[in-house]
């Protein structure tokens, strides 16, 4: 055993570091995976999700490693979840995942152990080379897809998304509430990460996709990809109903991420002024305009077919942050007014309810796009205005 091999063998240790395999009928390849990983590490944990081969023949031949084991075959994020719960009883801190189907390479374990050391408590995904010639069509498309949304979800351009081989710090995941059991579980738990502030970072690493005749693979692509695609509306709707308002809150009450995202967001030199005021006032107009739980997702996707500042877009659409709401409905009425002649209805700001929009919603319709067109003209106006007047002066150190 070289001196390297037993150095990578310690830091297993010191960091408490586990590797988890899970598997539901891989036998071909099972055992040569175990066997490359024991060359770094015999701290594995190998989950038998329910295989009906010879599977379990297989994790038994190898004595030194730990398995979970049940005979009903349930999914990839139920074998990863049972398995951190696993683990973590046993003490471990942290848990590289790697499949079972031979398309990992176990020599780029020491590259996760190396990154763990500069950036502790990371959730660390093994990003591949997705431009080879041997990978399948739809493990390309799904990979861009899957990346684009989770930016919409977390803010963060992450390369490789999909991939299995992966770093999860399991001690800062073991109170997260989980909602899925299959091939969705590994975009459900990095955003869940993202959410919770754990930072997410990546290494690069080698990938083998075997011949399509004698490739084994358990993703279906209409049902797999149904579920993800309804896991991310669902992780999207969370994301703008509640994790975005949420983080824009705690940025405000934070002097120095403030300052920050104030100056990104209105002294990135690479946006100009005219981009910025104009980012401004659709964010506003998004924010009024009546179509409530809607509003930020329309206006992301707009945004992108616009050519806007996304993160000045929806910064400004929190306008309509909740304690604004009933502000925004009161003003919508009082513009309505003017539309509506001797129709018009005074509803005072305390007496606002979803029952007085019902009642009167020919009015709040005329008066809710009124003021988003109203508001969101002001608001540009001001923003290139006080652009303008910063450009004059030197950009202040933030």
């Amino acid at each position: 055993m070289t001196d390297n091999l037993q150095l990578i063998q310690a830091k297993f240790k010191q960091l408490q570091v586990c590797v988890i395999i899970p598997t539901y009928n891989n036998e071909g390849t099972l055992a040569a995976v175990i066997a490359d990983v024991l060359a770094y590490t015999d701290q594995v944990i190998v989950v038998n999700d329910g295989s009906t081969d010879s599977t379990q023949a297989v994790i038994q031949s190898f004595p030194q490693v730990k398995s979970v084991s049940y005979t009903q075959n349930v999914g990839k994020g139920w074998a990863l979840r049972k398995a951190f719960e696993f683990a973590t009883e046993h003490g471990y801190q942290h848990a590289i995942t790697i499949d079972s189907d031979g398309q990992h390479f176990a020599a780029d374990l020491p590259a996760f152990i190396e990154k763990l050391e500069q950036e502790p408590d990371s959730l660390i995904i093994g990003s591949r080379n997705m431009e080879q010639s041997s990978v399948p069509g739809k493990s390309s498309f799904g990979h861009k897809f899957s990346n684009f949304w989770f930016w919409v979800e977390t803010g963060i351009k992450c390369p490789d998304t999909q991939s299995g081989y992966r770093l999860y710090p399991i001690h800062l995941l073991k109170n997260t509430k989980f909602i899925t059991r299959k091939y969705e579980f590994e975009i459900e738990v990095i955003v869940r990460a993202a959410w919770k502030g754990i930072k997410i970072d990546w290494v690069p690493v080698k990938v083998y996709y075997a011949p399509k005749e004698t490739r084994v693979s358990h993703f279906r692509p209409f049902q797999d990809f149904s579920r993800i695609s309804v896991l991310n509306t669902v992780l999207v709707i969370i994301t703008f109903a509640y994790i975005k308002p949420r983080d824009f809150f705690r940025t405000l009450f934070d002097k120095k991420k403030a300052k920050q995202m104030l100056k990104n967001l209105f002294f990135n030199p690479e946006h100009s002024p005219q981009l910025k005021a104009r980012s401004v006032a659709f964010g506003v107009f998004m924010g009024i305009v009546p179509i409530w739980g809607f509003q930020l997702l329309v206006a992301i996707s707009l945004a992108f077919i616009f050519r806007l500042n996304k993160a000045i877009v929806i910064t400004a659409a929190h306008i309509s942050f909740p304690p604004m709401i009933p502000v925004i409905i009161f003003l919508s009425y009082k513009t309505g007014s003017l539309w509506m002649g001797s129709g018009n209805v005074e509803i005072p700001l305390d007496k606002i309810s979803i029952k007085a929009i019902g009642e009167h919603l020919e009015q709040y319709l005329y008066g809710s796009i009124s003021l988003a067109i109203f508001a969101g003209i002001i608001a540009g106006l001001l923003t290139f205005a006080l652009l303008k007047l910063f450009k004059r002066r030197p950009v202040p150190a933030l």
